[in-house]
């Protein structure tokens, strides 16, 4: 895979694919990193004097304009981030988006709007997307992928653009590469993941792949009750996937036939009902009550699992323990991320909700040894897919 370091960039228009689909309040942007972590690519570019146009997605507009999903604020925080300003696009590929590039001197950068609101960049159909992507590529002479986020989708600005013009990865992508290969071929052990968050089935083939891999496997979060329920507790009014009962009943058998030591809570904060402010009881995670429902790793699961991170040598973390946007259901996903700070181990943030807590509680950053900017690629990743974004990265020009 080619690097942006093999591209002779200077006076010559770099389409840059970036993630940006960050979380908004309104027109207020609630969590930066994405924007953050796009800018060292952005600002290698226009060191050696590219005029660089960077194009991203947010929110799911569905392939027309929406007003809530414009990535105006977006242009104006690369800007602060940059020190410099960044001309903004109120199209994609049209009139706004041809000025914006033809007024882009060597070393300057605009934003095109959301490429959403092009109902070719999420087209199905191969034609559709086709055509969108000429257009969008018959902007730049170039095309750096810089958008990890968005690599497992076969989107037109991911996988079409690529094939029309020279292109190589960005240095956030090339990171990201080489962090979950590590984690794939040669990860140091004890390896350990953490797994948390709402559902089994989003996790299933990532989990088939890890019991042959890792060497341990704590499961918090929602999707932890289904396996509870599996091995025949009552599980009260919690998240429960009651169809895949059966998988998760495998996935059982399979870890204690090939010796990973899967580990679930021990305990639970029981709430009345799903609010910030619900009351709550610490109960056995074998016994939640038939009212309640969990919505946390209790006390004695955070020792449990702090105790089982001490001595890893490699830990990949997805997944909240708990409904960490109301604080007194943070603590358990607080006290995984704490763990990871004080191990010595290499550990990955998978990215999603994760990294998001990590910035929501006020957790250094540098305390862990990466923070993925892409939850859904990284986990399609270490399942072992193919990833267009990534596939169209790597074939020749």
């Amino acid at each position: 895979m080619r690097t942006i370091d093999d591209l002779d960039v200077k006076g010559r228009r770099v389409l840059v694919r970036a993630d940006l689909n960050v979380p908004l309040d309104g027109e207020t942007i609630t969590d930066d990193g994405r924007i953050r972590a796009s800018v060292p690519t952005i600002q290698a570019l226009t060191g050696r004097g590219a005029k660089v146009v960077v194009c991203a997605h947010l929110g799911r507009p569905k392939g027309k304009p929406e007003p809530k999903y414009s990535l105006r604020p977006v242009a104006a925080r690369l800007g602060e981030l940059l020190g410099q300003d960044v001309a903004f696009a109120t199209d994609v590929v049209g009139d706004s988006a041809q000025a914006a590039v033809a007024g882009l001197q060597d070393g300057q950068v605009a934003l095109l709007e959301n490429l959403r609101y092009e109902p070719g960049e999420e087209s199905k159909d191969d034609q559709a997307r086709r055509e969108f992507a000429e257009k969008l590529a018959g902007l730049a002479e170039l095309y750096v992928g810089d958008g990890f986020g968005a690599v497992h989708r076969k989107h037109a600005s991911v996988y079409d653009v690529p094939k029309l013009l020279p292109h190589a990865a960005g240095g956030l992508v090339v990171a990201e590469v080489e962090v979950l290969r590590r984690l794939s071929e040669h990860p140091e052990r004890p390896y350990v993941v953490v797994l948390g968050g709402a559902k089994v089935s989003d996790k299933l083939g990532v989990i088939a792949s890890l019991l042959t891999k890792v060497d341990r496997l704590l499961v918090g979060g929602g999707m932890a009750y289904t396996f509870l329920k599996a091995q025949g507790h009552e599980v009260g009014q919690s998240l429960l996937q009651e169809d895949q009962l059966d998988q998760v009943r495998g996935f059982l058998d399979q870890a204690a036939e090939r010796g990973v030591e899967l580990v679930l809570p021990v305990d639970v904060l029981a709430a009345t009902e799903f609010g910030k402010d619900a009351p709550y009881d610490v109960v056995e995670a074998s016994a939640i009550p038939a009212d309640r429902q969990g919505l946390d790793i209790g006390p004695k699961t955070r020792e449990l699992f702090a105790a089982k991170l001490a001595d890893a040598r490699t830990v990949f973390w997805n997944g909240p323990m708990g409904v960490f946007e109301f604080d007194a259901f943070a603590g358990g996903t607080r006290a995984v991320a704490e763990a990871l700070i004080a191990s010595d181990a290499f550990t990955v943030v998978g990215g999603g909700d994760s990294a998001a807590a990590v910035r929501r509680l006020g957790l250094p950053e540098d305390g862990f040894s990466h923070i993925s900017t892409g939850g859904g690629a990284s986990l399609e990743y270490l399942e072992g897919k193919t990833l267009p974004g990534l596939a169209a990265l790597e074939d020749a020009e």
